[in-house]
């Protein structure tokens, strides 16, 4: 890391090691964190709940699947359908082809907005394998779900991915990796940072309201804070696909709309019967 003019050059290896002769990236690590950190906050919240290891166990797989299938889709079909619709392989598997053949490329794109989507989906089946309510299931998963994103939002910006807008404020960060010569507004970071302190407060509501685990105040919480900041911080991030240039909202703003509503939803009929 340097530092020009008092901003930030960033210009990391996107490779810490290899593993069988595969590079790991920042992302795919940080992934892997987010997913084991939500799995123990998760597991321990459910022992809280007085819930069986039979009933926890199917968990990891079924939210596994549904975000990484669900990332995968919605980046594939809300940015770049033109493209993946006429490649479908491309789109389920970690493969591209080029001139040379297939290669392995990894998933070169992941929506939270369809993460959201596939995990939800996900539960219905779970919950009906396992006998456990709905609301009360998507609860506890928002208590550690912004945990998960912040991990992933801090794998993004060590990808040197979804930038800011070009900025002269003392942080600015030149990614040289995205071939930026100007520093731009780590958004990365700014999304990392809320979505710790919106994890944080949520442990500390979960600590003086669990009895209100079931009523669909976690799940509102969650949805209302994440996607609400991700809506705003949209306004100082650069577009994604050249069809935002047009549009009023980006692609991310309107994604956001219909979960802040259903997040506010949540929340207000739980103040409501308070």
């Amino acid at each position: 890391m340097d530092f020009i003019n008092s901003a930030i050059v960033w210009d990391p290896s996107i490779s810490p090691f290899s593993i069988f002769g595969f590079g790991v990236r920042y992302y795919a690590l940080c992934w892997v964190i987010g997913l084991i950190g939500a799995y123990y906050i998760v597991k321990r919240l459910y022992k809280n709940g007085g819930k069986s290891e039979e009933q926890f166990d199917p968990l990891f797989m079924y939210c596994f699947i549904g975000i990484l299938v669900g990332a995968r889709l919605g980046h594939c079909l809300f940015y770049q359908p033109d493209y993946y619709l006429s490649h479908p392989i491309e789109m389920l598997l970690p493969i591209k082809q080029t001139a040379d053949g297939w290669v392995f490329s990894g998933y070169e794109g992941l929506a939270s907005h369809g993460g959201t989507i596939g995990v939800i989906l996900a539960l219905l089946l779970y919950v009906r394998k396992t006998g456990l309510k709905m609301v009360w299931t998507l609860d506890n998963l928002a208590i550690a779900a912004p945990f998960f994103a912040t991990m992933v939002r801090i794998g993004n910006f060590m990808n040197s991915e979804i930038l800011g807008t070009e900025t002269d404020l003392p942080w600015g960060v030149v990614f040289v990796q995205a071939g930026k010569t100007v520093p731009h507004h780590p958004a990365q970071l700014y999304e990392a940072m809320a979505y710790l302190v919106i994890f944080l407060i949520g442990i500390l509501l979960y600590k003086k309201y669990k009895e209100r685990i079931g009523t669909g105040l976690f799940t509102g919480y969650c949805l209302f804070t994440i996607f609400t900041f991700r809506f705003f911080v949209e306004f100082i991030k650069e577009k994604q696909v050249n069809f935002e240039e047009s549009m009023t909202l980006d692609m991310g703003q309107w994604l956001s709309i219909p979960l802040i509503i259903l997040g506010g939803y949540y929340l207000f009929r739980n103040i409501r019967r308070s």
